[in-house]
């Protein structure tokens, strides 16, 4: 018994002090190692030569001493005693062994026990391990719900289980939100994408769309870009709105999405004076003339896609540099 607790280093030494488990068994120990190694035990062995130790298997006991000495649990120990360890732990404010069962515990949660090891957490102040516990509810929860320790939680704990449930909840609320979220800000890529292929037709051309003062012949000899998809679909709204005969009425859908990607890119554009975009300079006089505030979809549409643009200039940026 004494080479299963004890180091090389104390075995030598007589024990002075004993923990009486359950069922009249005894575990020896020192007195300094206890008061080196938990506040509690300090003050215990200050006043009494025997502690007992009640509510868990005497090789819990054994297993929770014997740390003390090794400053590590084995396998096997936190396979058959980790929930012991852990209320130990929190017991006697052992903070090396509690973060120890954290860790085994959240290694050994099962969805048979995995409410269980929750309830404990709780009650043994262990978010970290409280959360794997809650990750693993959520990702199993028809499972867990089946087993008898949730059935146990809607009879005796229906306050946790109502956690357990609001914290399903919202993170199936931030997931779907989340999801909104990179939808908004592709459609803003693409929207800044499009806003640089609109420039980049309307100051150099691509295929078939040249700038106003690009002769006919030289605009047959532009290559596609690398925005080959955007570049091509700005350019066939280009053309429908140059022979659009709806457009003067303003019934061509086509057309009005044209006119928007005319007015975000004065929105954001900084060189209005030289821009070769049509209608920027126009967009821009008419804002300052009525000199109206634009609703705020508008102007938060404008922020977005600008910081889009910027991003995307940013990462084109660190590409050519590395």
């Amino acid at each position: 018994m004494m080479d299963a607790l004890f180091s090389p280093i104390t075995s030598s030494t007589k024990p002075d002090f004993y923990i009486n488990g359950p069922r009249g068994t005894r575990v020896p120990a020192h007195a300094a190692i206890l008061a080196s190694a938990s506040p509690v035990l300090e003050n215990m062995v200050k006043s009494n030569r025997i502690i007992e130790i009640r509510g868990v298997p005497y090789d819990a006991v054994a297993a929770f001493v014997r740390f003390f000495y090794t400053f590590s649990c084995s396998d096997e120990d936190m396979q058959n005693y980790g929930i012991h360890l852990l209320a130990l732990s929190h017991a006697y404010s052992v903070p090396k062994l509690k973060q120890s069962c954290v860790t085994g515990l959240s290694k050994l949660a099962t969805i048979e026990n995995v409410v269980d090891v929750l309830h404990l957490a709780r009650l043994c102040d262990a978010p970290d391990l409280y959360l794997n516990c809650a990750m693993l509810i959520r990702n199993n929860f028809r499972a867990v719900r089946k087993t008898e320790g949730w059935k146990f939680l809607h009879t005796h704990d229906p306050l946790l289980q109502l956690d357990i449930v609001q914290l399903i909840n919202e993170h199936k609320s931030r997931k779907k939100r989340m999801k909104r979220q990179r939808k908004e800000q592709e459609v803003f890529m693409q929207l800044s994408e499009a806003m640089e292929c609109l420039e980049h037709i309307c100051t150099e051309g691509c295929t078939s769309v040249a700038p106003y003062d690009v002769d006919v012949k030289e605009k047959r000899k532009r290559m596609p870009c690398s925005k080959f998809s955007t570049c091509q679909g700005l350019q066939g709204l280009i053309r429908q709105f140059a022979t659009c005969e709806k457009r003067m009425k303003g019934g061509c859908v086509r057309c009005k999405r044209l006119w928007q990607l005319f007015r975000l890119h004065s929105c954001i554009c900084l060189h209005q004076d030289s821009c070769k975009v049509p209608l920027c300079r126009q967009f821009q006089l008419k804002m300052e003339k009525e000199n109206k505030e634009d609703d705020s979809s508008w102007k938060l549409l404008v922020r977005k896609v600008g910081s889009a643009k910027a991003m995307s200039s940013l990462q084109l940026l660190k590409t050519k540099r590395y």
